[in-house]
């Protein structure tokens, strides 16, 4: 290949040497660069979609849809485990189909979920499984980070994967955030006549400017609808801005071949998604059978099953080339330290609204016999559409600095000091839930709360830089794509996780459970962070 560049022309790129200094900056920066700054957005419409029942489930309680909190918070888990599973074909398919036929395509099949969103959410009298089937059916937003992060990774050198990964993973994480921001104001209008009839909120509803009074018409809808806007937009750049590097994927024949590729193995996911969660949700929609602990396992385990036996042709041998990172024990390693740090973040994310709602938005006195009650609403509750994109904000903005700190100290340091703080931090929000969840006037322990919870983000932000930054230390380029994928599925599950644990804990009375235990796990994964890569006589020397 000539050193001029030239093979560096149009979409599918023949040469790509960014560990060669001189390819990369005549040449590889710009295109690298270009990749990543159209990867950045199209990754944040994704989580928007992805996070947006976290705010549809507590409009439709402020709007009266006829369903329990416990039903509420389903919707919530169907979209964080259904974007988990979502992952897991994902982590494979820039290497099947390629990074710009993978990217355009994931984004444009976004519009599905958001324009089927908007039409159910017109419905309030619809059955409870339509509004589960569009949670079910965001989960496509949740794979796109797996596949757009492998892909980042393939432009970039190793000297500045932490930075490059920890933008456009920590500025795509922005869409929560704006999913937080932007779903409460648009509700609030009617997109050019093209949004329906109005629905009239039952319980005060907020945003990030104050509180929205009981009786103001809202269009729910345009929670879904409103993604339109950009996605549209987004999937042309994406198709006409991004590359597809043939060094990563040499053969990913024509984009309609990639197309097929794609759809195949993201309806793949979707079945096993379906079978668990019908032998998980209780009835009317499922059969109540498994706990969580071991449908997530089982989910899993069916979905790779599921790939393994249904690929053919050249996407078998592919996919038989990345199952091999699962007889690395680093990667089981750093799946457990990525838990830790995206799955708290998006799992916090999920939960956090319903959480603010139904801790502070009631006064927990106790009856005659003792036993405390829900019954009392609270006059000075917070509103958790004010508060609730706060943590996902801050989390989302200090994920560069973590991906820019380990490339100048080391993924592992940084991950071993934030884990320490997760700890700590998450056993005192035990601890002022538990004191919120038995007083009459829950709002007071509310500023220790949020401030806990922001700590919480910021150091669950700072280690996914860390930890990404880890991977692309520990493993070579051939394997880290995949291992990145692989980790960032798993991860997503807290997604699932958070929400499904600390609404049973609410329920049960004793939401300090859900984060003594999840400070637990953070300091099992601090000693394990310690023992392979912090260690003296450590196998991998990651400081």
């Amino acid at each position: 290949m000539n050193k001029t560049g030239s093979a560096t022309r149009g979409a599918d790129i023949d040469d790509w040497r960014p560990e060669d200094d001189a390819f990369w900056e005549r040449t590889g920066k710009r295109i690298a660069y270009r990749n990543l700054w159209i990867s950045i957005p199209a990754l944040l419409c994704g989580f928007a979609v992805w996070g947006m029942w976290g705010i549809i489930a507590v409009q439709m309680l402020n709007l009266g849809f006829p369903f329990t909190q416990a039903e509420l918070f389903t919707l919530t888990a169907i979209a964080g485990i259904s974007g988990a599973t979502m992952r897991i074909p994902a982590s494979f398919l820039i290497r099947m189909a390629g990074g710009r036929n993978t990217i355009f395509l994931t984004t444009a099949m976004l519009l599905a979920p958001a324009i089927g969103t908007g039409i159910a959410l017109q419905h309030p009298g619809w059955p409870l499984w339509a509004f589960q089937l569009m949670a079910l059916w965001s989960g496509v937003g949740g794979g796109n980070f797996a596949s757009s992060m492998s892909n980042i990774n393939t432009f970039f050198p190793k000297r500045l994967q932490g930075t490059a990964l920890g933008l456009n993973a920590g500025l795509g994480n922005f869409g929560v955030t704006t999913m937080q921001v932007v779903i409460p104001l648009v509700m609030t209008v009617s997109f050019f006549g093209l949004s329906g009839d109005p629905m009239t909120l039952v319980k005060a509803s907020g945003w990030i400017f104050g509180k929205i009074p009981a009786g103001t018409e809202t269009w729910i809808q345009n929670a879904g609808f409103a993604w339109v806007l950009s996605l549209v937009p987004l999937s042309i750049l994406c198709w006409f801005g991004m590359n597809n590097l043939k060094t990563v994927t040499p053969s990913a024949g024509h984009p309609v071949v990639a197309f097929l590729k794609i759809t195949y193995l993201y309806s793949l996911a979707f079945l096993p998604t379906i079978g668990m969660l019908y032998l998980y949700l209780p009835a009317p929609t499922g059969l109540g059978l498994l706990s969580m602990w071991v449908a997530i396992p089982l989910d899993i385990i069916a979905a790779l099953l599921v790939m393994r036996l249904a690929a053919f042709g050249a996407m078998k041998e592919n996919v038989a080339k990345q199952f091999a990172i699962f007889r690395n024990k680093h990667t089981w390693s750093l799946t457990a330290l990525y838990v830790v740090t995206f799955g708290s973040f998006i799992g916090f994310s999920m939960a956090l609204p319903l959480a603010i709602t139904v801790i502070f938005g009631f006064q927990h006195v106790a009856d005659a016999a003792g036993v405390l009650t829900h019954t009392l609403k609270n006059p000075n509750a917070p509103s958790a559409l004010t508060y609730a994109w706060i943590g996902p904000f801050v989390g989302a903005a200090v994920r560069p600095l973590g991906g820019w700190i380990s490339d100048k100290v080391g993924g592992s340091i940084v991950t071993q000091v934030i884990s320490t703080v997760m700890v700590f931090a998450s056993a005192a929000v035990g601890y002022v839930m538990q004191q919120a969840y038995g007083s009459a006037t829950p709002e007071q322990f509310f500023p220790a709360f949020m401030g806990l919870m922001v700590l919480l983000f910021a150091a669950s932000g700072v280690g996914n830089g860390s930890t990404f930054r880890s991977v692309g230390i520990i493993f070579d380029r051939t394997q880290a794509g995949p291992v990145l994928g692989w980790t960032s599925a798993v991860a997503a599950y807290g997604a699932f996780v958070a929400p499904v644990l600390i609404g049973e804990q609410i329920k049960a009375g004793t939401p300090q459970f859900a984060f003594y235990g999840f400070a637990a796990f953070y300091a099992v994964c601090l000693v394990l962070n310690w023992w392979f890569y912090l260690r003296r006589g450590a196998e991998i020397k990651n400081p």
